[in-house]
């Protein structure tokens, strides 16, 4: 290989890199991932007055689903290709549906006071709505 082509191929690898890192690496800068910290951390404080007998039931699985969201949001953006991040999205936007359910069941059981629930069921279908346009612009560009 000659030294232009080695110049090259370099200069071509690192466009590639600052692309991927900007795309992918910096999640704290994503509002989606902002916004989903902070409703796990809601999540977490709202369960705490859950029933004791829920502690290894509902309030666990509410738990894990809700803190899955912002989990797969970064680990996502720490993956090597466009492909592997839009499917960590996706896991994340299962995750936000599983959430939205159980919001639903906890509001049912009454365990959650419908303005709480007004509250979280709107933050989680805006988590919802950001993951859909994120994965959406991630598959067009």
């Amino acid at each position: 290989m000659t030294e232009a082509s080695l110049l090259a191929t370099y200069t071509l690898q690192l466009a590639t890199d600052d692309r991927r890192e900007s795309l992918m690496s910096d999640y704290k800068k994503l509002k989606v991932w902002e916004d989903a910290h902070k409703f796990t951390v809601d999540i977490y404080n709202i369960t705490q007055k859950f029933p004791n007998n829920e502690q290894y039931g509902l309030t666990s699985q509410i738990r894990r689903s809700s803190s899955s969201i912002p989990t797969n949001i970064v680990e996502g953006s720490g993956q090597l290709t466009r492909s592997n991040y839009i499917r960590f999205l996706g896991m994340a936007q299962g995750s936000a549906y599983e959430v939205e359910y159980q919001i639903l069941l906890a509001k049912d059981l009454r365990y959650l006071k419908l303005e709480e629930y007004d509250l979280l069921n709107k933050k989680i279908k805006d988590i919802i709505y950001m993951l859909y346009g994120l994965i959406k612009s991630l598959k067009k560009s």
